[in-house]
């Protein structure tokens, strides 16, 4: 989807101070070496008791604060994450409503996974097309994986982290312009965020622990007498190139025009042979080596991607940047975006 009027005006990011290593995990006995060289990551940002909608509302305040936007002026806040943000029937987005946006504006809670800000983009676009240059829309991500149900070392083929990002979006110019949005969907590998698992009752009501190794192992193990999961791989992969070529093409943008990439921390190989291989990348143009750093924070990875290239000067003036993810679903998304050429404040 062409987007020729949306802009990031704001980018704020809270991440907490605590960072564990893996070298104190494994110490702690909290993983082994063995488990940590598949994932190669080197440690995790770790909230401990503060709750991700407070780390979210932290992380909106920066980003209103960064455009020198008011929040009355705010159409659309869309909330995403992918874990428990507090206690039941409880919805997060209202907790920034309250203390920040105030007013009537449309709110809502996306549980689309950890592409759920290219999702939150693609549906706030129409609410700022010809709107007035102050209209903004607050898109935020926020989770602590700090919780009874999760180990954050070996719940997943990854380390999870804890934190949250904010994107202002409007039409007025700020940080970076945003090009293309787009996303793809292969609904035949939904099982693999199920597999192996009962699907009533819900799991949260149990007290089960989340295992996403396991459920991996279990749809390998149906692909072992099914070959129709190995053609859903196939047909993941080739609609990655679809979608990274749709998407360039919209932004009118060449993979030469490519300065830098930031992808969902999931590990070198998903992030290489997934997303940087297709863009003709080499691995040091992503983010890669601040992701590893801090775990995967569920949809805010790309996003805290992006604000770690401003923050540190890896991207110039008119740079191209793609940013992707994949979801639960198994959805994929990807956006690119220009570098303002006058970023506010400078």
């Amino acid at each position: 989807m062409q987007t020729p009027e949306l802009w990031i005006r704001g980018l704020g990011v809270y991440l907490p101070e605590t960072r564990v290593s893996v070298e104190t995990a494994v110490a702690e006995g909290l993983t082994t070496a063995e488990e940590a060289a598949v994932h190669d990551m080197a440690g995790a940002a770790v909230a401990g008791e503060l709750p991700a909608p407070e780390m979210a509302l932290r992380s909106a305040r920066e980003a209103y604060g960064q455009a020198g936007a008011d929040p009355d002026d705010t159409r659309v806040l869309l909330y995403t994450d992918i874990w428990h943000q507090g206690p039941d029937v409880w919805f997060p987005q209202y907790h920034l409503q309250h203390h920040l946006v105030r007013g009537d504006v449309i709110a809502g809670e996306l549980r689309q996974g950890c592409n759920a800000l290219f999702t939150a983009m693609e549906l706030t676009e129409p609410h700022l097309r010809g709107a007035p240059e102050s209209a903004t829309a607050l898109l935020v991500a926020a989770d602590n994986f700090s919780t009874p149900n999760v180990d954050r070392w070996r719940s997943g083929a990854f380390v999870m982290g804890d934190g949250a990002c904010a994107v202002l979006l409007g039409r007025a110019p700020g940080l970076a312009r945003v090009l293309s949005v787009g996303s793809m969907v292969v609904p035949e590998l939904e099982e693999l965020h199920r597999a192996g698992e009962p699907e009533f009752p819900p799991a949260a009501t149990t007290g089960t622990a989340l295992d996403l190794r396991a459920r991996g192992r279990a749809l390998s193990e149906k692909g072992e007498e099914d070959p129709e999961v190995d053609l859903a791989w196939f047909t993941l992969q080739q609609k990655m190139m679809l979608l990274v070529g749709r998407t360039l093409a919209e932004a009118g943008v060449g993979f030469g025009d490519i300065a830098r990439a930031t992808f969902s921390n999931l590990g070198p190989g998903a992030v290489e042979h997934r997303w940087m291989d297709v863009l003709k990348l080499p691995m040091e143009k992503s983010t890669w080596s601040h992701g590893r750093t801090i775990g995967h924070i569920g949809a805010a990875d790309p996003f805290i991607g992006l604000r770690h290239l401003l923050d540190e000067g890896g991207v110039r003036p008119g740079d191209h940047v793609v940013l992707g993810g994949l979801g639960s679903g198994v959805t994929l998304s990807c956006a690119v975006v220009r570098i303002a050429d006058a970023p506010p404040g400078s």
